[in-house]
C-alpha cells in the first residue's frame, strides 16, 4: 500500500501534479502514456523521455481506481481474516498508483512549472479523499483489529509482528474508530490541509525566485572570490542582463556574499529578502496559511483525542512527549547559547578593532566571522574549495560505500532522466549482485525547490522472497560549474552530499520485506542517523585525504590545510547550535498550542517563542514561520528537534568506529544488517541497541560540538 512518507508528505499528497487541460486530453488513449504498460528501460525506470505532463492525471485517477478495487478485494474476501489475506495484502496494494505518485513527488520537487502546482492544487484533495477513504473504512479495520486481537496465538516473525503493529496504529492514528460524523470533518481537514501545505511550498519557492540583487558597479564586487564574481555573471547573462552581475537567494550565492562582501548595506539587503520570504504582504505572503495550518492540526488532534499536534506527532516518535522533547532542547540549549554570547562578543570586539562603531547585526554574523576564522585559523572556505570538486567528493562518498559495505558504482547512460543534470549510477555489492540505482541530482534551478533531500522513484520490497531493487534519487542545490571552473563545493555543501547519500544508503540496503516498513519509514528522530553518520568520515584526515585532491594539479589536500580543518572544527558551533534550536523550539511552540492564532498574530506569536528562550537578536532563527517548509509543506511538524536527537545517535554510533578503526568492517557489518537493512522492522532504540549494544550517550555529541 502506498503510504506517506515523513518527509515528503506534501509532495505526495500532491502527487497528482501534472494533469491536462481540457476535454481532448483526457481522453488520452490508455495505449499511449506509458504509465498504463510495463517500462521496457533497464531496471525498469521511469521512461521520463516518453512521460508528458498530459500522461498524469489519467494514470493517477486509473491508480485511485484500482486501488480501490484492491482494498474493496480485501474487504470483501468470504474466509476469515489472516495476516496474509489482510496486512499482506494491504501492503501489496496500490502499486500502480505507487508509481505514478512516485514520479510525479520527484519532479514536484526538482523540477516543477507554474502549470504543474497549478493543477497539483487542484487534485490534491482528491487524493488526500482517496486515502481517507481507506483509512477511514470501517470493514477494513474490523479485519485489521480482528488479527491484531489474535496477535499473541500467530506464528509472526518479527518484520510481520511490526507490520501488523504498525498498520493497526496507522488506521487508529487515522480515525477509524470516530463516529462518523467525525470522520466527515477529518476528511475536509485533510483535503484543506493538502493544498495549504502545497500552497505554502509554493510560495516559499516563488518568493525565492523571486528576488534578484542586481550589481551594475564592479566596485561593489570588492572581497568575493573571483568564483562567485563569475557565477553571478553567468547568472545575469541567463536573466539576459549582461555585463552585470546577480546574486540570488539561493544558498550558493546567497551564503558567500554574506561571507565575502565588505558592502554592509548590500550584506543587509540580501539578508533581509531571506529572512523575509512569505512575509511581505504580497500574493506569496504565508502567515494566512500558517495560522490556518495551526488551527487545522489543533482541530485534527482534538478529534482524535489528543491534547496537542505535537502529543499527537510525538507518541510515534523516539521521543514519545512534547515533555521529553523540550528537556532534551534545554540541555543543549543552554551551553549553545552561552557559547554563542561568547562568539557574539568576540566578532563585536574585531568590529571596534576595526575602527568601526556599529552594532553587530545578522547580517554582519557570516561576514565576521569568515574573517575571524581566517584570523584565529589561517583558514577561510575559499582555500577548501579547489580540493572539492564535485566528481572528486562523489568519487570519495562512493569510496566510503566501498570501504564500509563492499559496494560498487557504475554510472549509467542508458537511464532515461528528467533533466540533463541527473545523473545514474548502478549500485553493485563486492561480488556484483545488483543492489538499485543511485540518481544524483546536484545543481539549482528555478524549477527546483531549495535544499537537499532523498526520494524513491521506487522502494525495495520482497515478492515471494525475491526483493524488488530500489530506485534512489538525491539531490541538492551546489555551487554549479562555470566556463572558467568546475564545480567547487563549500565545505558545508561536501558535508550535506555525504549527508544525503546516508539517506540513499538507508533506502539502497533496505532488506525489509514489506513496503511500510522499508528504508526510511522510520520515526523522523530516527531517520537522520544513516545519515549524519556519514558526515563524520569527511573530517577524518585519515579519510579526508583519500578524495579531497586539487581540480587543478591532483594533488591531495595538505597535512597543514587538514590540521587547520580539524583545529577549526569547534568554531561558530555557538552560532550553528543556536540558530538550528531556536527553530526546533518554534517548531514544538507552535504545536503544543490549543488555541488558534490570526493571521496578524503569527509574527508576534514567533516573537514571543524567540524571546522566551533568549535568543540573542544577532542570530536570527535558522526558520522563520513563513518559510518554515519543513513544518508547514513537509512532514516535519512537531518533529524539527529529529536532527539533533539523531546527532545524539550519529555521535555515539562513530564512537564505535572510531574505537575500532574508522573503516573496520565487523562494526560496518553491524552498522549495514542493524540499522540500513531493517527500516522500521523493529522499534529503533532496539535496532540502535543491537548495533551498539547498549542505549546512546548524550556526551558525544556536545563534545563533538564543543559544548562541553
Amino acid at each position: 500500500m502506498k503510504l506517506i512518507k515523513i518527509a515528503l508528505l506534501v509532495f505526495i499528497i500532491s502527487g497528482l501534479m501534472l494533469a491536462c487541460g481540457g476535454q481532448k486530453k483526457e481522453k488520452l488513449q490508455v495505449s499511449e502514456n506509458p504509465f498504463f504498460t510495463d517500462w521496457a528501460t533497464p531496471f525498469g525506470t521511469p521512461p521520463f523521455d516518453r512521460i508528458r505532463v498530459e500522461h498524469f492525471k489519467p494514470a493517477i485517477l486509473e491508480g485511485i481506481k484500482r486501488h480501490q478495487e484492491e482494498i474493496k478485494t480485501i474487504v470483501d474476501n468470504p474466509e476469515p481474516p489472516t495476516f496474509a489475506n489482510t496486512l499482506e495484502a494491504l501492503d501489496r496494494s496500490g502499486l500502480f498508483l505507487d508509481r505514478a505518485e512516485k514520479v510525479l513527488e520527484n519532479l514536484l520537487s526538482a523540477h516543477t512549472s507554474d502549470e504543474l502546482q497549478a493543477v497539483a492544487q487542484e487534485l490534491a484533495p482528491t487524493l488526500s479523499a482517496h486515502y481517507d477513504e481507506i483509512f477511514l473504512n470501517a470493514r477494513l479495520f474490523a479485519r485489521i483489529q480482528e488479527v491484531y486481537d489474535q496477535r499473541g496465538q500467530l506464528s509472526l516473525n518479527p518484520e510481520q509482528k511490526q507490520l501488523l503493529e504498525r498498520f493497526y496504529k496507522d488506521f487508529v492514528r487515522a480515525g477509524a474508530r470516530l463516529d462518523e460524523a467525525k470522520k466527515a470533518r477529518l476528511k475536509e481537514i485533510n483535503q484543506e490541509l493538502a493544498v495549504l501545505e502545497l500552497k505554502f511550498a509554493e510560495n516559499v519557492l516563488k518568493e525565492t525566485n523571486a528576488f534578484t540583487l542586481v550589481i551594475e558597479n564592479p566596485a561593489d564586487l570588492e572581497g568575493l572570490p573571483p568564483n562567485v564574481v563569475t557565477a553571478a555573471a553567468e547568472a545575469a547573462k541567463e536573466r539576459g542582463l549582461e555585463g552585470k552581475w546577480v546574486f540570488t537567494l539561493h544558498k550558493p550565492s546567497l551564503i558567500p556574499f554574506l561571507q565575502y562582501s565588505p558592502r554592509r548595506e548590500l550584506r543587509e539587503k540580501i539578508f533581509q529578502a531571506y529572512i523575509n520570504r512569505g512575509n511581505n504582504g504580497n500574493e506569496y505572503d504565508n502567515k494566512a496559511l500558517v495560522a490556518r495550518t495551526i488551527a487545522l492540526r489543533i482541530e485534527k488532534a482534538g478529534l482524535l483525542g489528543y491534547k496537542t499536534w505535537a502529543d499527537y506527532v510525538l507518541e510515534e516518535k523516539m521521543a514519545k512527549t512534547p515533555g521529553n522533547v523540550y528537556k532534551f532542547l534545554d540541555q543543549v540549549w543552554k551551553p549553545a547559547l552561552k557559547r554563542a554570547r561568547e562568539e557574539a562578543a568576540e566578532l563585536q570586539k574585531l568590529i571596534k578593532a576595526e575602527g568601526a562603531n556599529f552594532k553587530l547585526e545578522p547580517w554582519d554574523w557570516w561576514y565576521y566571522a569568515e574573517k575571524l576564522r581566517k584570523q584565529k585559523y589561517a583558514l577561510d572556505e575559499e582555500m577548501l574549495r579547489p580540493y572539492f570538486k564535485l566528481e572528486n567528493v562523489i568519487d570519495g562518498v562512493f569510496l566510503l560505500a566501498s570501504k564500509l559495505f563492499g559496494l560498487n558504482f557504475e554510472e549509467r547512460k542508458d537511464i532515461p532522466v528528467y533533466h540533463p543534470d541527473v545523473r545514474v549510477f548502478e549500485v553493485k555489492e563486492a561480488d556484483g549482485r545488483h543492489v538499485g540505482l543511485l540518481y544524483t541530482d546536484y545543481f539549482p534551478r528555478a524549477s527546483k525547490g531549495a535544499g537537499a533531500w532523498m526520494n524513491a522513484l521506487r522502494d525495495t520490497y520482497k515478492v515471494d522472497g525475491q526483493r524488488i531493487a530500489p530506485l534512489i534519487i538525491n539531490c541538492g542545490n551546489f555551487t554549479k560549474s562555470t566556463p572558467e571552473q568546475p564545480s567547487l563545493l563549500s565545505w558545508e555543501e561536501v558535508n550535506t552530499l555525504f549527508h544525503e547519500f546516508g539517506h540513499a544508503l538507508h533506502g539502497l540496503l533496505s532488506e525489509c520485506a514489506y513496503l511500510r516498513l522499508t528504508g526510511t519509514n522510520v520515526p523522523s528522530d530516527f531517520v537522520e542517523l544513516p545519515s549524519q553518520i556519514m558526515e563524520n568520515w569527511v573530517a577524518e584526515p585519515e579519510f579526508l585525504k583519500l578524495f579531497a585532491r586539487h581540480y587543478q594539479t591532483g594533488e591531495p589536500i595538505p597535512d597543514e590545510l587538514v590540521a587547520k580543518i580539524k583545529n577549526a572544527q569547534h568554531f561558530n558551533q555557538g552560532f550553528i547550535t543556536v540558530e538550528y534550536m531556536a527553530a526546533s523550539y518554534l517548531d514544538l511552540d507552535w504545536h503544543i498550542l490549543t488555541e488558534p492564532v490570526k493571521t496578524e498574530e503569527v509574527m508576534d506569536f514567533e516573537n514571543r517563542s524567540l524571546v522566551r528562550i533568549g535568543l540573542i537578536p544577532e542570530i536570527v532563527v535558522r526558520y522563520r514561520s513563513p518559510y518554515f517548509s519543513h513544518i508547514f509543506a513537509g512532514g516535519y511538524s512537531a518533529g524539527y528537534y529529529s536532527y539533533i536527537w539523531a546527532e545524539v545517535l550519529d555521535a555515539d554510533a562513530f564512537e564505535a568506529f572510531k574505537e575500532k578503526g574508522l573503516f573496520d568492517a565487523e562494526t560496518a557489518r553491524a552498522f549495514r544488517e542493524n540499522i540500513l537493512a531493517r527500516g522500521g522492522s523493529e522499534d529503533p532504540m532496539t535496532l540502535y541497541v543491537e548495533f551498539r549494544g547498549r542505549e546512546p550517550k548524550v556526551e558525544p555529541m556536545l563534545k563533538r560540538r564543543g559544548l562541553l
